[in-house]
């Protein structure tokens, strides 16, 4: 997909045309998180696959198995070894060299944000691509339907137990429709069957270890000692921690302004839309939001206020298409 540039468009100029072409990488080194162990992979090889560059895969230590799985099943449809490997190790063993090698053109990596300014700072000359934590908003304003706002609520906090950069963090509510959007979510949030993750019928299940819910339950418990209530939820059992909803949250409790990967529910209420984008934009995040409105106007000038690389209309803030942008601003990379 190369462009050509005609060198006689002006009376001084020549019968010559310049043109680009696109070549391969050399190397990428691609690290990879836990809670999306196929499709993150996946995100990362089949471009490198399609543009003939070869890859060194590191996924999560937590989620190996299905990224060997993965590369296996590659190798056996013809893919010719030496462009992709994919190896395990600590961070001083394996990540951080990886990283620093002079032999590699591009660090693709999606995580956390601590580690991704860590490989910026040392990834020197490098492209990278870098895909970190989220803290999404989803504004409810008091023109909104409803039932629809419950569902994308419920769809964004505990779909995949919360563990998603994209899932919803904190859900912002008009304080006219307060009550009544608390009400309908309350009502949803209860029909989740929750528990055994292998039980097909289970919809919100543990998240990836006791270490992951202990942190989340640490969270709850703090916004409770500033005053807010826990309306659903509220107990962790192992690495079960249960789908939480909670109100009166105080915006400096932990959870409204650190990304807390799991199945929080934490409700604020906002005077008006402008008080919604401020609240919305006080935190180092800025992958993705939504907002629930009838009203075009509202929509527009949320998606021009918020500063996230993504804002959906009536949609959950993890919506998107494969072939459409993605990513994020500030902290998120």
């Amino acid at each position: 997909d190369g462009q050509t540039f005609s060198c006689d468009i002006s009376p001084t100029g020549k019968a010559r045309k310049i043109f680009t072409l696109r070549e391969p990488l050399s190397l990428i080194a691609a690290i990879t998180p836990f809670n999306h162990p196929l499709n993150q992979v996946a995100h990362k090889l089949a471009p490198a696959i399609a543009a003939g560059a070869p890859l060194i895969l590191k996924p999560s230590e937590k989620t190996p198995l299905t990224a060997v799985r993965l590369v296996e099943l590659l190798y056996e449809a013809g893919l010719p070894g030496h462009l992709l490997s994919c190896i395990h190790g600590t961070l001083d063993e394996i990540t951080r060299p990886m990283v620093r090698d002079e032999r590699v053109d591009l660090v693709t990596f999606t995580g956390s944000a601590k580690v991704g300014k860590e490989i910026a700072n040392t990834a020197g000359y490098k492209k990278t691509c870098l895909e970190l934590g989220g803290h999404s908003p989803l504004i409810v304003l008091d023109d909104a339907d409803l039932d629809l706002a419950a569902r994308l609520a419920c769809e964004g906090c505990f779909r995949n137990s919360g563990q998603r950069c994209t899932a919803v963090r904190r859900i912002l509510v008009q304080n006219s429709v307060l009550a009544d959007f608390t009400e309908r979510f309350l009502k949803l949030a209860r029909t989740y069957t929750c528990g055994d993750p292998t039980d097909e019928n289970t919809f919100v299940g543990t998240v990836i270890d006791e270490r992951a819910a202990q942190l989340l339950e640490q969270a709850v418990c703090e916004a409770e000692s500033c005053g807010a209530k826990i309306l659903l939820g509220g107990q962790r059992h192992g690495a079960f921690m249960q789908p939480t909803i909670l109100v009166d949250v105080p915006r400096s409790a932990y959870l409204a302004t650190h990304e807390c990967f799991g199945p929080l529910a934490p409700i604020f209420a906002v005077r008006d839309l402008d008080d919604a984008i401020a609240l919305a934009n006080a935190t180092p995040f800025g992958l993705s939001s939504g907002i629930v409105t009838r009203s075009m106007e509202s929509a527009i000038k949320a998606v021009k206020g918020i500063k996230a690389g993504t804002v959906n209309v009536n949609e959950i803030p993890g919506y998107r298409l494969e072939l459409s942008p993605f990513g994020g601003v500030k902290d998120s990379g």
